[in-house]
């Protein structure tokens, strides 16, 4: 059996974390298993999708590194529905009814009132050919619904092991709206026999859908394809995600400069038993992503997490991985530093790679600018301070300067003036940079400079 998977999104906004984890769980399985990956875009919502969002969909995708082995959209695929939806009717599984939004509402509230499961009570079933004449004569269009057997439906998840759900405790499913279109349930059905998905893999909210699709699948004659649910992700207060968290859009973090390998790792190692750890690659990432050691338990995303890892990749990166991206945000521009050299300084204090154009804005230009997010401002210099750095600057090495130059320098300075530690070095570093805390001056020393730093100091 060739392995199949697919990830269905609804073009009606931009993919945030949780939709990210969906794609990727099934992009990794494929590719553990050399099986392909299927984007199919779930867009019979004529009214909320958009062809610029499935655009948008397929770029941040790519970002991740998943490329889908074939990508379409439902909406030009309506007559297979068409098809299915007519022998469903003469199956007599599918069922035309005329209640009304109201009228379902008034019937739901009675049932409670009694004690009884709010389920659809199969009214349209009794209707004669004479009452559905009259209520069409009304002017009412028929929603219709897939007639369930009512019976417990089994499957072996491949997250949560035995599943069952009992299908006589559900509403028949409306599977085509009034106005003729389709809600998800049947395309998705007709979609995953003809495609030859082999296996399912979505978030634990659709663990009853699986018994109602399991009874469509068997309707139509088609192959039961696997099923597995995963656990959700929230954010770290509890909040479920959803597309109105533009924080935590794929697009969002994609601007703000993580990797993506990073977003990757923690989107789907968060809530199992694996490890969380930054891995370079798809391919490296699957062979340590395990459906069975999902955990059934709501994971929670958490951002300062995420930066842990997108430090860790970017500690990594060599200049010559970074070297396009650094020169897109003006790296090294007209300086006649070296960028290699800077990135090599800069690095091991990165948590994403825009955070270099603050430091070299620092080097080149001073600390007058604002300062890293890592570090806070230097406080204004004491007259005891302000002496000290007169001094140092009297006593500069002569260029050429090299990552020796400021041991050299601060070695003097300490026999000269008797400070040491804080006393001797942060009083430097605020002069050079502006902010307590960065990269080793050791190395940030030879690209300011003689002559910068001969003027940052008084």
């Amino acid at each position: 059996m060739t392995v199949t998977v697919r990830f269905a999104p609804s073009p009606t906004g931009r993919i945030h974390i949780g939709n990210a984890r969906a794609a990727l769980f099934n992009a990794l399985f494929a590719l553990r298993l050399g099986g392909r990956f299927v984007l199919r875009f779930d867009d019979t919502d004529r009214e909320r999708s958009r062809e610029d969002l499935k655009v948008a969909i397929a770029d941040d995708l790519a970002w991740l590194g998943i490329r889908p082995d074939l990508m379409l959209s439902q909406s030009d695929r309506t007559d297979l529905y068409d098809q299915a939806a007519e022998r469903l009717k003469a199956a007599g599984r599918l069922y035309a009814c005329y209640e009304t939004p109201d009228e379902l509402e008034r019937r739901r509230r009675r049932q409670l009132a009694r004690g009884l499961p709010p389920i659809y009570d199969r009214a349209a079933l009794k209707l004669t050919e004479a009452e559905h004449a009259a209520l069409a004569a009304e002017g009412r269009r028929p929603h219709w619904r897939f007639r369930l057997d009512g019976r417990p439906v089994g499957w072996t998840d491949l997250v949560r092991g035995e599943q069952i759900v009992d299908t006589a405790s559900l509403s028949d499913p409306v599977l085509i709206r009034e106005d003729g279109t389709y809600l998800y349930t049947l395309p998705s059905v007709v979609d995953d026999i003809a495609l030859g998905i082999s296996h399912v893999i979505r978030g634990e909210d659709h663990v009853t859908n699986t018994g109602v699709q399991i009874e469509i699948f068997e309707a139509l004659g088609g192959p039961v394809p696997a099923f597995g649910h995963y656990n959700l992700i929230s954010t770290v207060s509890g909040e479920a995600l959803s597309k109105r968290l533009g924080s935590l859009s794929i697009g969002s973090l994609r601007a703000a400069g993580y990797e993506p390998m990073a977003v990757a790792s923690l989107s789907v190692l968060i809530g199992s038993a694996e490890e969380i750890h930054a891995y370079r690659s798809l391919a490296e990432l699957a062979g340590h992503v395990d459906l069975a050691r999902v955990s059934m338990s709501t994971a929670k995303f958490d951002p300062h997490e995420l930066d842990t890892l997108n430090a860790r990749l970017v500690h990594g990166l060599a200049f010559e991985g970074v070297a396009e991206r650094l020169a897109d945000l003006g790296i090294p521009g007209a300086s006649g530093i070296d960028p290699g050299a800077f990135w090599d300084a800069v690095r091991p204090n990165l948590v994403t790679v825009p955070e270099a154009a603050q430091w070299w804005r620092i080097v080149v230009e001073g600390p007058q600018m604002a300062p890293p997010s890592e570090g806070e401002a230097g406080a204004a210099p004491t007259p005891a301070d302000t002496a000290f750095l007169a001094q140092a600057r009297a006593m500069l090495p002569a260029e050429p300067w090299d990552e020796t130059t400021w041991g050299t320098w601060t070695k003097a300075l300490q026999a000269a003036t008797g400070r040491k530690g804080r006393d001797l070095f942060l009083p430097l570093r605020r002069a050079l940079t502006g902010v307590d805390h960065g990269p080793e001056l050791k190395k940030l020393l030879p690209l300011i400079g003689w002559r910068r730093t001969s003027a940052r100091l008084p």
